[in-house]
């Protein structure tokens, strides 16, 4: 119980000082309605309401028989996991939200035993979706990268 709270306390330090960090930033010019501090500000405060609850709740947390284990196969994932995600960061821009989506959309779903051809077939919808969700209809503008011959 100690040892959760002390960890919940280090971690609402560090969205303490990262919202610090945040609060003073002004984009050059605001492309969405909220600006783009918002987002940060919000997932932080949620983050440290949640652990002000971890701090302070009266039992600590239990974990039963049902909860997977964190063997070498979890652990294997979970590393996989934060690759894949370090190269979607990588080449968001290059090549463009749709193909970096594809490109690690695929691979996720397959390490957690999508097939191949659905994974395919999903990923690839749901990244020109999302695209078309967020760029014409929500106006977030997103890169098309490599694909930026097929715009106007």
């Amino acid at each position: 119980m100690l040892l959760q709270r002390i960890f919940a306390s280090v971690l609402l330090l560090a969205c303490a000082a990262l919202a610090l960090m945040a609060w003073p930033y002004q984009a050059q010019f605001s492309y969405e309605p909220v600006g783009p501090r918002a987002f940060p500000l919000l997932m932080l405060g949620l983050m440290g309401l949640g652990l002000i609850y971890m701090i302070f709740r009266p039992t600590p947390v239990v974990h039963s028989e049902e909860d997977p284990q964190l063997d070498r196969e979890t652990l294997t994932k979970i590393a996989l996991c934060i690759v894949l995600l370090l190269i979607f960061a990588g080449t968001f821009e290059p090549l463009g939200f749709i193909l970096s989506s594809i490109l690690i959309g695929i691979p996720m779903a397959r390490l957690y035993g999508g097939r191949w051809l659905p994974s395919c077939v999903i990923v690839s919808l749901m990244s020109v979706g999302l695209y078309l969700l967020f760029d014409k209809a929500m106006d977030v503008p997103l890169p098309l990268g490599l694909l930026e011959v097929l715009e106007n």
